[in-house]
């Protein structure tokens, strides 16, 4: 058979439904190929919206999201949104077209070396030389972005070597375990909270999958210790939850930092540096402060981070272990800790998130806005946010009930990223509400999509927050500058007519008392909906202002 149909086989094989991608001449024989295979390929109308369908695909389903693009400027484009699904711990394969192996040595045209382009932004990278190599290639591929810290492997095919014959069959894949942790690391770790006075759970990334949360949530029953979660870590433990203490990450810092604080022992679960400096919550008592760092890899090494003990393995065993070993050595005890003690503050942090929750004043403030939403959506529906402004303000009072409910990109925090990702996340949860925020500097990076919703008849819909700036640039300005921001507004077009042309549902809220009306009248929509929301970024700097001097009895 030809080599691009064993790669295609390669692929079904190894589970894939869907590939999102823009086609190019030299790879033809993979996109005819496709259509011979039940493998769903999505025109998408940029490679970069493409890697981020991949990339929030893939976050969802811990399942390889699959991106395709040609050479050239096709790789260029898919660059940004695989650096981010890379950064942000998001297992995707990107399958990248090649000129032919006789030209790669000479200036040619639209040839560069993309591999190297993408090796530092990946966890694999190979140019498939020779068609017999077609099947080891991609089975190590997919093991490797699916491996714990999931990630990003990148397939160069070349194209006389997409036209090859070959007589291969596809590799079966093969369930991979991870280590257990080690008993004697677990037995450290569970004496050092014995032994605390003020303990305090971090739940970053990696405390996201659904086995390690539910052990997380155990360890916190067990021991009442109160837990805080990162941008990257919502859902974790539930809102509800009484151990919840929500989500630190704001540069100024928040109530919950005062946990930090007064801390002796950080428990620290599937939390990478990358999410939240550990600067920025290991401000106090560092000498005195210990840190237990539960991970599938041993902990960057950083002056504000360095554990006293070290806990490496899958991070759900490790979790399953201590709550074992404190169940069978201190059930006459159990909880350990008083959560009661946390308390106040939990209820500090509540009654602020929803203190703006009937403000009538319009443009809308950011709290009503999110609080409306959070009272919308579902505990399982998905919000995919964007990065400006109100990322900030998602962050911090778009609180979740369960894993993997609201999508951040905030390792590599790249904008443009929410409306092409809610096209990924409506693909792997059809039955799901799916709702995007962005600004309208970010959603006009990656407006195009819309046109792949529309087609594809994907009931997504895209809330774009309106200020005509650049507003989280000229927040960290105004912070940073003693007020002062440079020149960041632009103007932008009437949005409901926008949304009209590319065939939608859309609206533009007038009044506070719309937009739940709009979000309604979007989520009933055969295909996609866009509902737009003045929005007032005053509010930026009154947050900046409020939590800077923040102080609660602890």
């Amino acid at each position: 058979m030809k080599a691009s149909d064993l790669f295609v086989k390669c692929l079904e094989e190894e589970g894939v439904e869907r590939i999102f991608g823009v086609p190019g001449e030299e790879n033809a024989d993979m996109m005819i190929s496709l259509t011979n295979s039940k493998i769903d390929f999505v025109l998408c109308r940029h490679e970069q919206a493409a890697a981020f369908m991949a990339d929030a695909y893939g976050r969802l389903t811990g399942k390889a999201g699959v991106c395709l693009a040609t050479l050239g400027p096709g790789v260029t484009n898919l660059v940004t949104g695989l650096a981010d699904a890379n950064m942000d711990r998001a297992p995707v394969i990107a399958i990248i077209g090649q000129g032919s192996t006789k030209r790669l040595h000479k200036e040619s045209h639209q040839i560069m070396d993309s591999i190297r382009m993408c090796e530092p932004i990946s966890k694999w990278t190979q140019t498939i030389v020779a068609g017999e190599n077609i099947t080891e290639c991609v089975r190590k591929a997919f093991k490797i972005a699916e491996t714990e810290k999931p990630g990003l492997c990148v397939l160069e095919l070349p194209e006389d070597v997409a036209k090859e014959e070959v007589d291969h069959k596809p590799m079966t894949p093969i369930k991979v375990r991870r280590p257990g942790a080690d008993h004697k690391a677990v037995a450290a770790a569970v004496e050092l909270i014995v032994e605390a006075d003020h303990p305090i759970i971090l739940a970053g990334n990696g405390a996201i999958r659904k086995r390690a949360a539910a052990q997380l949530r155990r360890l916190a029953h067990n021991t009442g210790i109160g837990v805080v979660n990162t941008f990257m870590g919502k859902g974790a433990i539930s809102m509800e939850d009484e151990h919840c203490l929500f989500t630190m990450g704001l540069g100024s810092g928040d109530y919950n930092n005062l946990a930090f604080d007064d801390a002796d022992l950080i428990i620290s679960c599937g939390y990478d540096l990358v999410e939240y400096s550990p600067s920025a919550w290991n401000r106090t008592n560092k000498d005195d402060k210990k840190i237990i760092h539960i991970d599938f890899l041993p902990a960057e090494v950083d002056r504000d981070y360095l554990p006293t003990v070290e806990v490496i393995s899958d991070l759900a065993d490790a979790l399953w272990q201590m709550n074992e070993l404190i169940e069978a050595d201190h059930s006459d005890k159990l909880p350990l800790f008083d959560i009661g003690k946390r308390a106040e503050l939990r209820k500090t942090m509540a009654d602020d998130f929803v203190a703006e929750k009937d403000d009538g004043s319009f443009p809308m403030k950011p709290q009503r806005i999110l609080h409306d939403v959070r009272e919308f959506m579902g505990d399982e529906d998905i919000v995919l946010s964007d990065v400006g402004a109100h990322k900030m303000w998602i962050a911090r009072y778009y609180q979740c009930s369960e894993p993997n409910t609201c999508l951040i990109s905030n390792g590599f925090c790249t904008m443009g990223f929410a409306m092409p990702g809610s096209i990924g996340a409506k693909m792997a949860f059809p039955d799901r509400k799916v709702l995007s925020i962005s600004g309208d500097a970010g959603f006009a990076m990656n407006v195009q999509e819309l046109e792949t919703a529309v087609r594809r008849k994907l009931n997504i819909v895209a809330m774009v927050w309106l200020d005509g700036e650049y507003g989280l640039i000229k927040w960290k300005q105004q912070v940073g500058f003693e007020g002062r921001h440079s020149d960041l507004e632009f103007d932008n077009p009437d949005f409901a007519k926008l949304a009209e042309a590319y065939g939608m549902w859309g609206t533009e809220v007038e009044t506070p008392d719309q937009l739940v009306p709009a979000l309604e009248k979007a989520f009933a929509q055969d295909g996609p909906a866009l509902v737009a929301v003045p929005v007032d970024y005053a509010e930026n700097m009154k947050l900046t202002e409020r939590l800077g001097n923040v102080s609660i009895h602890m």
